[in-house]
């Protein structure tokens, strides 16, 4: 078995980690998988079914292995792709394929945007920028009292917000602030505030990642070729929506996925996709690049 090779990569304002897995196949260009603020954890799984390929994997900034060396409590998405453009050209093998999925879809719509060189193929999976969606200052709105409500009180009520926006179907209304918010214990989640504010998703990457705007115009002209994929069962929601959105603004057809937004994991986080499946659909798109 090839073991994985854990480097050490210093960015402005942050210490990055990230893990080599060689392939055993003759494809010499790595697959990046990468996502935010999920570190690389979350692509045990899906990596699993690449071993023909090398398949890089990292921790964002200011999550699990990579220290913020800045100070900083807020990240924008033209921060996370300057770190993704460094440590592609730390692989130095060349133009790279990216799985990107989430707010790292995001991220990598950044990074193509600015360095469209460094990429291959970007298939980017639910990017969920409110920018692109008719209900966007609803949504924005949203967003922002999920990032108040965390530094106001504690992770449990934000999260259950956090899990209420990304599981409505349709758009948000206008009102929406009238709605009850939602109780934690409905989602298993405590409500008393431990004092903590150092989550990456509800402090870090929140605001900076759905107000991120794609340039369009940057990347209907890279050298990349750019596929936006949803989740067959994520129709509807927010970061489907958005999917669909920037695909039009791409200038290409959705790809549909099996699943939902997280179809590739194979029980990480306590979550179950449909990870064979999502892997045969992603091959598929990267096979047709060749």
């Amino acid at each position: 078995m090839v073991e994985t090779d854990t480097r050490v990569l210093d960015t402005a304002g942050a210490t990055l980690r990230y893990d080599v897995r060689p392939g055993t196949g003759t494809d010499e260009r790595p697959l990046l998988l990468i996502g935010s603020p999920m570190d690389a954890t979350g692509f045990t799984t899906l990596a699993s079914h690449f071993a023909d390929r090398t398949v890089v994997t990292y921790d964002p900034r200011g999550v699990s292995r990579s220290e913020r060396t800045d100070g900083a409590t807020e990240t924008l998405p033209e921060e996370h792709a300057d770190d993704l453009a460094r440590l592609i050209e730390a692989l130095g093998a060349g133009p790279v394929d990216v799985f990107a999925s989430s707010g790292g879809a995001v991220n990598a719509l950044a990074l193509v945007a600015r360095r469209g060189d460094l990429v291959h193929t970007l298939v980017a999976h639910e990017p969920p920028t409110a920018q692109v969606v008719p209900d966007r200052e609803a949504v924005l709105e949203v967003c922002a009292d999920v990032h108040a409500t965390y530094l106001r009180d504690g992770w449990g009520p934000a999260m259950a917000k956090f899990l209420a926006l990304t599981a409505r179907k349709g758009e948000f209304p206008a009102d929406w602030a009238e709605e009850p918010a939602p109780s934690p214990a409905a989602f298993g989640l405590p409500a008393e505030d431990d004092g903590s504010r150092g989550d990456p998703l509800l402090g870090q990457n929140m605001r900076g990642c759905t107000s991120y705007v794609p340039d369009f115009t940057a990347l209907r002209t890279a050298p990349t070729r750019i596929v936006v994929a949803a989740g067959k069962e994520s129709e509807g929601t927010f970061a489907a929506r958005a999917a669909v959105a920037v695909a039009e603004g791409v200038g290409t057809p959705l790809a549909v996925f099996p699943s939902h937004h997280g179809g590739f994991l194979g029980g990480e986080f306590g979550q179950q996709g449909a990870p064979a499946e999502f892997a045969e659909a992603l091959r598929a798109v990267l096979d047709d690049a060749r």
